[in-house]
């Protein structure tokens, strides 16, 4: 039949199975670890890309960023920085509606960012950025009304 286990023996399986948990948490903090460096060191390279004019580049590097770090810092400079890009008048695809959603995306998923009276300060110009091109083109029509009904006057 069974024996009864030693008090030496529960210590080796207590020691074992510390052991393992040990192991597991370990590798769980390094890949965190692994992760909050790749984070990091791409979020420079996004800085740099961006400063140089690679748009796209800085870009493609915040994603990843945004990606690797999901609703943790430095996600939030991320998002912020990807606002920045869709935002920034010498870029070729510079899309202000797009540049709009990442900084409010910013405001709501991480309120207690750093970047959030930066982005609110944004959304605000964005939005009067917005309301002034439709007040402009709205002109533009009475423009032309005007210049249509002068053209027939004349006629």
């Amino acid at each position: 039949m069974g024996r009864k286990r030693t008090q030496q023996g529960k210590q080796i399986y207590f020691y074992l199975a510390t052991l393992i948990l040990l192991g597991l948490a370990g590798c769980a903090f390094f890949r965190e670890f692994q992760e909050r460096q790749d984070s990091r060191e791409s979020l420079q390279l996004g800085r740099r890309l961006f400063a140089q004019g690679d748009y796209e580049g800085a870009l493609r590097e915040n994603q990843k960023v945004a990606s690797l770090s999901t609703n943790r810092p430095p996600a939030d400079e991320a998002v912020y920085h990807m606002g920045l890009i869709y935002a920034h008048v010498e870029n070729p695809k510079r899309d202000y509606r797009r540049a709009l959603g990442f900084f409010r995306k910013l405001i709501h998923d991480y309120p207690q960012s750093a970047f959030v009276e930066e982005a609110k300060v944004w959304v605000g110009v964005l939005q009067m950025n917005e309301k002034l091109s439709q007040m402009m083109e709205k002109s533009k029509q009475v423009d032309i009304e005007i210049e249509e009904r002068r053209r027939d006057k004349e006629r």
